[in-house]
């Protein structure tokens, strides 16, 4: 079963970068470099047939309870949702046994297989299907929500076919793919397209996925898609469907993150991520124009809390230009690289302060253990008697009241947000009353005058825009505001 996407990626795809095509007039123009095309391949019989018995159907099942109307329940976002209808009714009392379907492919001889995690979330019984139609029990070894990602085992008295990872990374946009699974529980099959995009991400911080117009319907998730030489190089994931069939538009979670994800499944039944200890946000042109940087690129630091980087001396306001042997180029490059990184080694973090550059190093953590501390949620603002109006915002000093209702340090301190224009930059960037602004220009701000030398200070720098640090439920990002009149 593949999941449907289409409302939380919509926006996610609307924002992908535009290639824009721009006709000079009078100008030279450099002649366009030769290059070489390819045809479809004749038939993708030979491949289809070399790899067909790595690839499986899976089966799952789980009893689901009834209430005393007689009506089963199917917990929302189940893998069993869309198979209610099969198993539910009027009249029909007592727990009723629910099934789902789904694909996977083999990894290894002795039995390893992969599928997604939404597959077989929840099932208490999970069956393997074989191209040969042989059937076998699997039992779950480890998954990874934040990837979607499950591994099974299986025993068999002899060794299995299996497929390898290739390297995602080497695909480019126009390469053909194949993709085989189990659409709609019809049984094995086989479809090819091309490679439409590279690099999106959904809605996971480590999502990095590739775009597909081969057809992958439900019944194809944790199906695998293969290069041109047999070599997965994606797990089918999710859809962008109107109606639930394939449209042209799949998604295939990369094979070089997936194989990560497996490796540690298969050694230690969880995934092992490491943890900088930092909360991090993209620099934006915006951003780099407020703090002076040639390029936006990097990963601009908005907090760091107790932790590997705290130790290491990373502070707010820097930004990491690269990690261990790489550059980063954004806030998920720098997560994916930090997550793949080697947990209790040193990695040397080189950042950007104050115009210099400063070379740290972390030792790293494990992201797992740091997860389940929680931060405090924010409630409106409430009134204060001294108050300024700029940059499309109300302000007032934070007071003792607000720290009380909001839950916040009794050390905290900042401008609060009363109001916001909504015809502002403030509003169009996401600012909202309760928001708490402790920095502008990277430098504190405790009082209304704070800001006011903050905006002056930039304005005769030359600046047309001034770095805010925006906290809201203890969450920090930078925001630049315009302050030109």
């Amino acid at each position: 079963m593949v999941p449907d996407l289409t409302p939380t990626i919509r926006s996610a795809l609307r924002s992908s970068t535009l290639l824009a095509l721009v006709l000079g007039f009078g100008l030279s123009v450099a002649p366009v470099t030769e290059v070489q095309a390819f045809g479809a391949p004749e038939s993708f019989a030979e491949l289809a047939q070399k790899i067909s018995p790595a690839v499986v159907n899976i089966t799952t099942s789980a009893m689901i309870a009834a209430p005393t109307d007689g009506m089963p329940q199917v917990p929302e976002g189940s893998p069993f949702k869309d198979f209610f209808d099969d198993f539910g009714g009027p009249g029909q009392g007592g727990p009723q046994r629910s099934e789902a379907l789904g694909s996977g492919f083999v990894v290894s001889e002795d039995g390893y297989i992969v599928t997604n995690n939404h597959v077989i979330e929840g099932a208490d019984e999970i069956e393997i299907e074989f191209f040969s139609g042989e059937k076998l029990k699997a039992k779950l070894v480890g998954t990874d929500t934040k990837t979607d990602i499950a591994l099974l085992k299986v025993q068999s008295d002899k060794p299995l076919e299996f497929v390898t990872f290739g390297n995602s990374d080497l695909m480019r946009v126009g390469d053909w793919v194949m993709a085989m699974g189990n659409p709609l529980g019809q049984g094995f099959s086989v479809s090819a397209g091309i490679v439409s995009a590279r690099g999106r991400q959904l809605q996971g911080s480590y999502d990095d996925f590739i775009q597909t117009d081969a057809a992958i319907n439900r019944g194809n998730s944790g199906g695998p898609l293969f290069n041109m030489d047999g070599q997965v190089v994606g797990v089918n994931t999710a859809i962008l469907s109107p109606n639930g069939g394939s449209i042209g538009i799949g998604f295939s979670m990369a094979s070089n993150v997936v194989s990560k994800v497996v490796d540690q499944l298969k050694e230690f039944g969880e995934t092992r991520r490491g943890w900088l200890g930092v909360r991090i946000q993209d620099v934006t042109p915006d951003i780099a124009e407020s703090m002076g940087l040639a390029d936006a690129k990097g990963a601009l630091v908005t907090d760091v809390p107790d932790g590997p980087a705290k130790d290491a001396g990373i502070t707010s306001g820097d930004v990491i230009t690269r990690f261990g042997t790489n550059d980063v180029s954004s806030a998920g490059d720098l997560t994916r690289r930090v997550a793949d990184a080697p947990i209790g080694e040193a990695v040397p973090v080189i950042v950007l302060r104050d115009g210099k550059t400063e070379t740290l190093a972390v030792t790293l953590g494990r992201r797992e253990d740091a997860e389940a501390k929680t931060m405090p949620a924010s409630s409106p603002a409430p009134e204060a008697p001294k108050q300024i109006e700029t940059l499309g915002m109300t302000l007032a000093p934070l007071d003792d009241d607000m720290r009380s209702r909001l839950g916040l340090d009794p050390s905290s301190e900042g401008l609060m947000v009363m109001k916001v224009d909504q015809a502002s930059e403030a509003f169009t960037k996401g600012l909202v009353e309760g928001d708490l602004i402790t920095e502008a220009g990277q430098q504190k701000v405790v009082r209304l005058q704070d800001l006011q030398d903050r905006i002056k200070e930039a304005k005769d720098a030359g600046r047309k825009s001034l770095l805010l640090l925006v906290r809201r439920g203890g969450d920090p990002r930078f925001v630049a505001l315009s302050i030109e009149d």
